[in-house]
């Protein structure tokens, strides 16, 4: 895997997971790559210091934790989350215990009530809230 700081037109800086240089420009050429900020389609490598490991006798450089933007982060989390998961809606409980039942793996996100979260979980089936708002549920 390798890491790359990406930037869109607006400025957001972001960095991006890949399987190899050559997996970055075939997203970027395929027009895959996105601002997890903004949306923007225009994204490009940032300049990279490299990464140089720290003395042993020398503290970690806190002050890249201290510029890192959470709500950005939390931003693109989410979107990566969304992109790897089916959104069921209000079928999440019904959509869950298929797949637990069929023995299947597969992601999805959508609503439940209390009672259908605790039935879930009485029967094993593994579940979690999402720290934030499904974008297709606030699109409704």
């Amino acid at each position: 895997m390798i890491v790359y700081d990406l930037v869109c037109t607006a400025a957001h800086r972001f960095e991006a997971w890949f399987g190899s240089s050559g997996d970055y420009d075939d997203q970027q050429q395929s027009g895959l790559l996105e601002c997890p900020i903004c949306g923007s389609a225009q994204v490009v490598k940032a300049v990279m210091a490299p990464a140089v490991p720290a003395k042993s006798n020398r503290g970690g450089d806190t002050q890249s934790l201290a510029n890192d933007d959470p709500m950005a982060r939390l931003l693109m989390l989410q979107r990566a989350f969304e992109a790897s998961s089916d959104y069921v809606g209000d079928r999440f409980a019904a959509e869950a215990r298929a797949i637990h039942d069929a023995g299947e793996t597969r992601s999805i996100h959508g609503e439940a009530t209390p009672a259908e979260v605790k039935a879930l979980r009485e029967d094993g089936i593994s579940l979690l809230p999402l720290p934030f708002r499904p974008r297709a549920r606030s699109d409704a």
